[in-house]
C-alpha cells in the first residue's frame, strides 16, 4: 500500500510538472485540458490538423489516460474523434511503438529501444501522433482495410483517392464540433506554427490557452525556431507500429 502511495505521489508531481511545460511551450496543434481539474490522470487533448495536409482544418478529440506509476509505464492515447487511419483501432485505440511497454517481444518486429521508456512524456507522445497521422506504418496495421486503402493510394500516386476522399469527409465532419466547442482551428502554416502565447493565470489553473497571435508579436529568432519545430521527422515513422 506505502508503494502505492509513493507511485500516485510520484506521478501526480511528474504530470504537474508535465502540464505547467506544455502551458508554457505549447506542442504546435495541440489544445490539452484536464477532463476533471481533480484528476492528473485523465487529459482530454484536442489536435488540429496540420495545413497542407489531408488532415487541414480538422479538429480530433483524444483522451490520454495515465497509469499511477507513469512515467515508468506508458499512457493510454484513444481518439475520440472517428479516424480512418492504418494504425488506429476501431475504438479509437493507437497503436504506436512509444506507446508499447519496454519488453522484450522479438515477435513484434520492435527493438526495446522504439518502445516506451521513463525518458519519454506528452510531448514526445504529441510529436510521435502527429506524426503517424501524416506517415502511416503499414507493415503491421491495427486497421487493416486503412492499410490496404492507403498502400492503394500510395503506390497509385493518388490516382486511388479512395482513402484521401474518406479522410477529408471526416475532416469535414469535425467542423461543427469546433463550432459546438467555440475553437477557431488554424488553418495556415503561420497560425498553426506560431506557438501559443500564454498570459499570466491564476493560481491553480491547469488549463492550456487556444489564442493565437500574430507573427510580429515574435522576433525572428523565435520564428525560425517554431517553423523548425512544426517540420515532421519522416525517419521516425518507420519504427512505429501495433
Amino acid at each position: 500500500m506505502a508503494q502505492h502511495g509513493h507511485h500516485v505521489a510520484s506521478s501526480q508531481k511528474a504530470l504537474m510538472l508535465e502540464m505547467k511545460s506544455l502551458q508554457d511551450e505549447p506542442v504546435e496543434g495541440f489544445k490539452i485540458t484536464l477532463v476533471d481539474e481533480s484528476d492528473m490522470y485523465n487529459w482530454e487533448v484536442a489536435i488540429f490538423g496540420p495545413p497542407n495536409t489531408h488532415y487541414e482544418g480538422g479538429y480530433f478529440k483524444a483522451r490520454i489516460k495515465f497509469p499511477v506509476d507513469y512515467p515508468y509505464s506508458p499512457p493510454a492515447f484513444r481518439f475520440l474523434t472517428k479516424m480512418w487511419h492504418p494504425n488506429i483501432y476501431e475504438n479509437g485505440d493507437v497503436c504506436i511503438s512509444i506507446l508499447h511497454p519496454p519488453v522484450d517481444d522479438p515477435q513484434s518486429g520492435e527493438l526495446p529501444s522504439e518502445r516506451w521508456n521513463p525518458t519519454q512524456n506528452v510531448r514526445t507522445i504529441l510529436l510521435s501522433v502527429i506524426s503517424l497521422l501524416n506517415e502511416p506504418n503499414t507493415f503491421s496495421p491495427a486497421n487493416v482495410d486503412a492499410s490496404v486503402m492507403y498502400r492503394k493510394w500510395r503506390d497509385s500516386k493518388g490516382k486511388d483517392r479512395e482513402y484521401i476522399e474518406i479522410i477529408r469527409k471526416q475532416v469535414l465532419a469535425t467542423k461543427a464540433d469546433a463550432e459546438r466547442d467555440g475553437v477557431r482551428v488554424p488553418v495556415t502554416l503561420d497560425e498553426y506554427c506560431v506557438r501559443t502565447q500564454v498570459p499570466p493565470t491564476d493560481d491553480g489553473s491547469n488549463l492550456l490557452y487556444d489564442d493565437y497571435y500574430d507573427d510580429e508579436e515574435l522576433d525572428e529568432d523565435e520564428d525560425e525556431d517554431d517553423n523548425e519545430d512544426c517540420c515532421y521527422d519522416d525517419d521516425d515513422s518507420g519504427t512505429e507500429d501495433s
